[in-house]
């Protein structure tokens, strides 16, 4: 079973794309038409939320969509295979009431199509033929108060709770593709690294969310953006979620326990640097802190990593590290991208308006370093580490 650091570059990229367009397409989501529209009346975000939570859900969604990507730099991807999902692409979204879908997206850099349900979703890069499949986390039946919805001063209150770590707008009533609908900004008020805010609008009538959009720090356009222009609600046909990759396609299956860690790995967790050392078979680079974020946490993961955290929040800096392979391919699963030098020793970076990715290797040691900072901070980081 093929795991995440083996696959190339660019489509361990596409299948993390994929993954964000699935969490942000299990509805509908459009993007505001401009004007002349329907817009709701004015409601306090609360009673807002509270609408939308308790709405009935329609019976399915039919949507032709856009989604932009803008996450790369220009140069960033030099030399890297095309894909709709690293390059922004049209296409239809198909959503069932019983938690099936399908996105298909078209582009001249290669077409995509996502497939889901609720226990898998599977990923077809035309691009390079390869269909990627991943097992999603079962849900819990145990959720005390299940079925319950919010009162209005529950969220309230929630939203006065978070207003402490998290700027929230108010909801702003707005046309979007033709629906009266209220659309959201959350900014982070510290530790939010590279990220600018968040927006979410969402169909006044139904609850059902018609667009989303990531912006990075002092942008006005998203970077990340999934969007229709158009979009219907009534039953979906089985036949138009359920669609199998061509039947010559590489098949590639994710292991989800390579990341939360095998059943034998379920007992106490080590932690804390001196135990995590004494575990690990190899040097721990753990520097009490890390261009001026304090170490926060050293704990082993999948009974051979180390996963070393600096700072808090969306500005932390995680860092992975583990005994060099020696049969594995050189360079890591990041060697086709751009190198850098961090004296001496030369690393692979991946920049992008929302954070870097640094991956190396010294004396034996491989190295992983990810956070949403700049480059130039990024790479100060591991020049401390190497």
């Amino acid at each position: 079973m093929k795991r995440l650091r083996t696959l190339p570059t660019s489509r361990l990229l596409v299948l993390i794309l994929a993954l964000l367009v699935v969490s942000a397409g299990g509805a509908a989501l459009a993007v505001a038409s401009g004007g002349g529209g329907p817009t709701p009346p004015p409601e306090p975000l609360a009673q807002a939320l509270h609408d939308a939570v308790a709405a009935p859900a329609p019976d399915g969604i039919t949507a032709r969509i856009t989604f932009t990507n803008k996450l790369f730099p220009s140069g960033a991807l030099v030399g890297q295979a095309g894909s709709s999902l690293m390059s922004g692409a049209s296409g239809r979204l198909w959503v069932t009431g019983d938690g099936h879908g399908r996105i298909e997206l078209q582009s001249d850099a290669g077409d995509a199509q996502i497939v889901w349900s609720p226990t898998e979703v599977t990923v077809y890069d035309a691009s390079s033929n390869t269909v990627y499949k991943a097992a999603l986390p079962a849900k819990s039946d145990t959720t005390p108060d299940k079925g319950a919805l919010p009162t209005v001063a529950q969220i309230s209150d929630f939203l006065t709770k978070a207003g402490a770590d998290v700027a929230v707008s108010d909801a702003e009533p707005v046309d979007v593709a033709g629906r009266a609908a209220y659309n959201v900004s959350v900014a982070p008020k510290h530790d939010g690294g590279l990220l600018g805010s968040v927006e979410l609008a969402w169909d006044a009538a139904n609850g059902v969310p018609l667009r989303a959009a990531v912006y990075a720090q002092g942008a006005s356009s998203p970077v990340l953006e999934l969007a229709v222009t158009d979009v219907s609600y009534g039953a979906v046909s089985a036949s138009d979620v359920d669609i199998a990759p061509p039947a010559g396609a590489k098949v590639v299956e994710l292991d989800s326990s390579a990341a939360s860690g095998s059943t034998a790995d379920k007992g106490a967790p080590v932690t804390g640097l001196p135990a995590v050392q004494a575990a690990a078979g190899f040097p721990v680079a753990a520097p009490d802190s890390l261009v001026g974020l304090p170490l926060k946490d050293v704990r082993l993961v999948g009974g051979k990593s180390v996963v070393v955290v600096y700072g808090q929040g969306l500005g932390a800096i995680a860092v992975l590290e583990r005994q060099a392979d020696a049969s594995a391919p050189k360079g890591g699963s990041l060697s086709a991208l751009p190198t850098v030098s961090l004296d001496g020793v030369t690393a692979h970076e991946l920049a992008t308006q929302l954070g870097t990715v640094i991956e190396w290797q010294s004396a034996g040691v491989d190295y992983v370093l990810a956070g949403s900072l700049p480059s130039a901070a990024a790479e100060a980081a591991a020049r401390t580490l190497k």
